[in-house]
């Protein structure tokens, strides 16, 4: 539990997007709603740093981002990494912690398992775990393109993104720690919640 997760975008897009807040500046290949929306969630992360860094006691606070913030950052967090194995991640979010999404993965140069061709698509259900200032996606389904596939093919994926140094071997079963002061993340329909302490 707690391991830092900004390289291993193969894992669970979800986690990697929730880790490590300080990056590049934006980029100008975003649209500008998609920029302005990032932004917004950038501010966000380092007041959070902030005020966790300066702690004045007291309950936890939240920070509440739409998914369409969320997936802006996300859009964000990926272009500022363009050698990286996750080239699209789209997520939709439901109450109760749960989360669909779309992750477009791209290991060129790196032998894949059973036939599987360097770039693909895959679909994923789950929901999201966090305690203690970590994060954890427990998938519930997984698809490649349009056939069901054993969760344990991520971890094949993962071993093989590692081989060519695009990420670091992990494991979809792995915890990721949470940017500074946040605490526990929770979902509802079409938004993200970030509970930290000031």
């Amino acid at each position: 539990m707690g391991r830092s997760f900004f390289r291993r975008a193969a894992v669970g897009g979800v986690c990697w997007v929730l880790t490590g807040a300080t990056l590049l500046p934006l980029s100008a290949q975003l649209p500008p709603s998609v920029k302005k929306d990032a932004e917004r969630v950038l501010r966000a992360l380092d007041q959070i740093e902030a005020e966790s860094l300066t702690r004045k006691g007291g309950g936890l606070k939240r920070a509440d981002f739409s998914e369409e913030e969320l997936n802006a950052y996300v859009s964000y967090r990926i272009a500022a990494e363009p050698d990286g194995v996750l080239k699209v991640l789209a997520l939709k979010l439901f109450a109760e912690n749960k989360v669909e999404g779309m992750a477009r993965l791209d290991l060129s140069g790196a032998r894949l398992p059973f036939g599987l061709k360097p770039r693909m698509n895959l679909y994923f259900a789950g929901k999201v775990l966090s305690s203690g200032g970590a994060v954890h996606l427990e998938f519930e389904s997984l698809f490649l393109e349009d056939r069901s596939v054993p969760l344990m093919l991520l971890d094949l994926i993962i071993l093989a993104a590692a081989a060519i140094g695009k990420s670091d071997a992990a494991s979809i079963n792995d915890w990721y720690e949470l940017p500074y002061g946040i605490k526990e993340v929770k979902t509802a329909s079409r938004k993200v919640s970030l509970y930290y302490l000031p």
